[in-house]
């Protein structure tokens, strides 16, 4: 696995759609069919698929939708927590050989590293992966792996706050915006945080996370509750807010978005469990994001992984997800992890 920093222009807790606790079934919930039409015929029978990620809500529910208009016989459940609530789940899946999650969506690069040899992953079949556009070559990872979409950081604000707008990180560091006007994401248990953090720390001006320190800002548990904030006014920045703040915009919140000159962004990977009680559905579902319908629900208001998907992406940028790569695993092991939340708490919360 190659990984890299992203140089081109360019989430709160567990919540479910069901109540799933109990509801595990031992490793092996089936056989896989032997054609695609075998497998979405199989998948039908079986009748469920469930899925963990840390995508938004929001896109979670049009992925639900989406899919079962597609598949009616089907129906998607998913369960939404940041990657510190969802990776110990497939951990003790995977373990326990008891799955509940059929199809995972990540964006650590150092677990997905890491579980190279646990066994979690079993190869991807779907036709779609293999369409020319989505560039498989590009998107998948020893075959399990697949690019699903991804996100950009950028700079947020309330436009009744700061009329003027804003142009760079620089401006979020203005006098008028310190004693809690900014919003900050903790990085605590999230590696993609960190390297955020990191990242911003070299491109966005010397010593720039020791200075956003000291406007004293308000700590958030993830970039959507940033984005909420914002749109209500409880903060009126943050240069740390995902593009996901776009939603609070098209809903009418007075809120405004742009990438800076060296922005940080990262993917979403997902794979297929090998502990998956829903063998043929999970398949069907992977595939179905890597599709255009499935596109336009994963990656509304993210950057996706196929071109010209209405309702997808920055406007005035035909950014793609594989432009955008992983972060480096050895820089996001569980020690560097835990090294630098020590010290950003020392920063942030001291």
């Amino acid at each position: 696995m190659t990984s890299k920093r992203l140089a081109a222009a360019l989430a709160g807790g567990l919540f479910s759609v069901a109540a799933l606790a109990g509801c595990g079934s031992d490793s092996g919930g089936g056989e896989l069919a032997g054609s695609w039409d075998g497998i979405v015929e199989a998948a039908k029978k079986e009748g469920e698929v469930v899925i963990y990620g840390t995508v938004a809500p929001d896109n979670l529910e049009l992925l639900k939708k989406a899919f079962e208009k597609k598949y009616p016989d089907i129906e998607l459940t998913y369960v939404r927590g940041t990657d510190a609530d969802l990776l110990p789940k497939v951990e003790i899946e995977n373990q326990t050989g008891r799955g509940t999650a059929d199809v995972h969506m990540t964006t650590d690069a150092g677990w997905i590293d890491r579980s190279a040899d646990g066994g979690y992953s079993v190869d991807i079949v779907g036709p779609s992966f293999d369409n020319e556009d989505y560039d498989r070559s590009n998107s998948v990872i020893d075959d399990q792996w697949f690019l699903t979409s991804a996100t950009v950081f950028g700079l947020g604000w309330n436009t009744q706050k700061l009329p003027n707008g804003v142009t760079s990180p620089e401006d979020l560091l203005a006098a008028n915006l310190k004693g809690g006007k900014l919003g900050v994401t903790n990085p605590a248990g999230i590696p993609t945080y960190v390297d955020m953090y990191r990242t911003i720390d070299e491109d966005f001006g010397t010593d720039y996370v020791d200075r956003l320190a000291a406007m004293d800002p308000r700590v958030y548990d993830s970039a959507v509750a940033i984005g909420q904030a914002i749109a209500s006014g409880e903060i009126w920045a943050s240069p740390t807010i995902g593009s996901t703040i776009l939603t609070e915009k098209a809903n009418g919140a007075p809120v405004e978005f742009i990438i800076p000159e060296k922005p940080f962004g990262v993917p979403w990977y997902s794979h297929v469990l090998s502990s998956s009680p829903h063998p043929n559905a999970a398949q069907v579902l992977a595939d179905f994001l890597v599709t255009p319908e499935g596109q336009a629900a994963i990656s509304h208001d993210f950057v996706p992984a196929l071109p010209d998907i209405e309702g997808t992406g920055v406007a005035g940028s035909d950014l793609l997800a594989q432009e955008i790569p992983l972060g480096d695993p050895d820089e996001l092991s569980g020690d560097s992890v835990a090294a630098y939340q020590e010290e950003w708490e020392k920063q942030f919360l001291d």
